[in-house]
């Protein structure tokens, strides 16, 4: 595939790698405004964009897909509350969208434990739950995408709580997150349900970028000559 990147930080490089390891071309590298004027023309002719940039940009990247025709990867988070618009236009266009919070496959299978946890825990009202969150010091969104996506999905199934807060909190029907940046942590995710008698904890921390630049390019591939809104659940389960 003819692979544009929208971002070309971090990210955007380690997807470089994954890319050309599996056989694909990275046909454009947009990672500034000077990038879209130069390349718009030659942007068309991509067969799928990914898009790891920043929160202030994301939204004008898709809306550029979505007019182009190119079927675009979306990994940049921090732009939750445009979600529900942005899938309603895609559909009202008829192009694609592979959406994820976290394209790791073991983050994934890590939602997938959390919901059940849970359910499980919604019998046993004497456990309190909170969250903490670790990143890298270049991380711009906190609590990151991740967090968030743990967080709902608690709440889904957790009904005592209702809300969630970027800080440890005493309203009990608030989930407290815990955000924390320190130099060249690429994630570590902690869910605690703790009682005065014991405690329960499950974590996921992720060893290096890699993980994240796979799945999107999994995802890039699975989109493909699709139309749609995607996301990770739909290639892994």
């Amino acid at each position: 595939m003819k692979i544009a990147l929208l971002g070309y930080g971090k990210m955007g490089k380690e997807i470089e790698k994954i890319a050309l390891e599996r056989n694909h071309e990275i046909y454009l590298k947009i990672d500034s405004p000077d990038d879209w004027e130069k390349n718009l023309y030659d942007f068309t002719k991509a067969d799928v964009a990914i898009e790891f940039s920043t929160p202030e940009t994301v939204l004008d990247n898709i809306v550029k897909s979505f007019s182009a025709g190119i079927p675009i990867v979306v990994g940049t988070t921090g732009w939750n509350k445009d979600l529900e618009t942005i899938i309603n236009l895609c559909k009202e266009k008829d192009q694609t969208l592979f959406y994820s919070s976290n394209f790791s496959i073991g983050v994934n299978i890590f939602f997938e434990i959390n919901k059940k946890l849970a359910k499980l825990m919604n019998k046993h009202p004497e456990y309190e739950v909170y969250i903490e969150e670790v990143h890298h010091t270049q991380k711009q969104d906190a609590p990151s995408g991740t967090a968030i996506t743990l967080a709902n999905d608690i709440i889904k199934h957790l009904p005592r709580k209702q809300k969630w807060k970027n800080e440890m909190s005493e309203e009990s029907e608030a989930l407290g997150i815990k955000s924390v940046r320190v130099e060249n942590i690429p994630g570590t995710h902690i869910i605690t349900y703790e009682s005065n008698i014991d405690s329960i904890e499950i974590k996921h921390t992720a060893k290096n970028r890699r993980g994240f630049a796979l799945g999107a390019v999994l995802a890039a591939e699975f989109i493909h000559n699709k139309k749609g809104v995607f996301e990770m659940k739909d290639i892994l389960f």
